[in-house]
């Protein structure tokens, strides 16, 4: 069994890191992220993006630790806010890995990082949040929801730009009108607004009911007039319904014409 933790401040990238090892990995894979909850949006992403990994949840996380196979990967992930010096998973043996910006990896003077990591790595060239200002993470679950392309772009737009707080990171799973769930994903200090489609079957029957949120990472946010504005984006019953119905006649006509084209061939 191999056990690697990995910590790192908010938007370094280590689920990033993380997942280049469940890509590439033939060994049984676990993957958890303690004290974040059910909704949380990395363990949303593991899932998604790889099926094959077993997502263990905190209450089945001592069992599963003294029953792994010898062979076993098992990648933790811990949350900026938890206190490192503290964990319980420190006296296991494991290897600690900080993500940190490429200038503190660097460094020889010790931070928390130091203190805690037998390694280093270079993450994203960040500004780590001061010891002394402590950001605050915000999720919303968003199971169910189906949102307008557009005005989901426009309010993306507006969180990240701080029209709710000072948002330094953003991350959710969102539910298009075509069947399709994106990965969406900011850092405060890196260009842009990612968006990544997930590779699972169309939901084109009434509202989708696999699990989706939104979480952020900053400081100051007026939750309940961003919640308010997320809810604008949402579509009724009714344009779903609709969106629908024209999106599984397109693709019907689409698989049709492609089951033509190789008969032909």
């Amino acid at each position: 069994m191999n056990i690697t933790l990995v910590a790192g401040p908010p938007g370094i990238g280590k689920t990033t890191w993380i997942n280049q090892f469940l890509s590439t990995s033939k060994q049984p894979l676990f993957y958890l992220c303690p004290a974040a909850g059910t909704e949380a949006v990395d363990r949303l992403r593991v899932g998604y993006h790889f099926p094959e990994v077993t997502v263990v949840e905190d209450t089945q996380a001592a069992a599963l630790l003294m029953n792994l196979p010898d062979q076993a990967q098992i990648y933790i992930e811990l949350g900026f806010h938890l206190d490192l010096a503290a964990l319980p998973f420190n006296q296991l043996p494991c290897r600690k890995v900080a993500i940190v910006p490429p200038e503190l990896a660097q460094l020889t003077e010790q931070s928390e990082w130091h203190d805690w990591a037998d390694e280093l790595v270079a993450g994203n060239k960040i500004q780590v949040p001061h010891p002394n200002c402590f950001p605050e993470t915000r999720r919303m679950p968003l199971t169910g929801q189906v949102f307008d392309p557009p005005s989901l772009d426009e309010l993306l737009t507006e969180i990240t730009g701080g029209a709710y707080g000072q948002v330094i990171r953003l991350k959710g799973i969102f539910e298009m009108p075509d069947g399709q769930a994106f990965d969406i994903d900011f850092v405060e200090g890196l260009p842009g607004i990612e968006y990544t489609e997930l590779k699972l079957p169309r939901s084109l029957k009434g509202r989708p009911t696999r699990p989706s949120s939104l979480e952020v990472v900053g400081y100051d946010f007026q939750q309940k007039t961003m919640a308010e504005a997320l809810g604008v984006s949402c579509l009724s019953d009714e344009l779903i319904a609709q969106y629908q119905r024209q999106y599984r006649q397109q693709y019907k006509t689409t698989d049709l014409t492609n089951n033509a084209e190789e008969n032909v061939a």
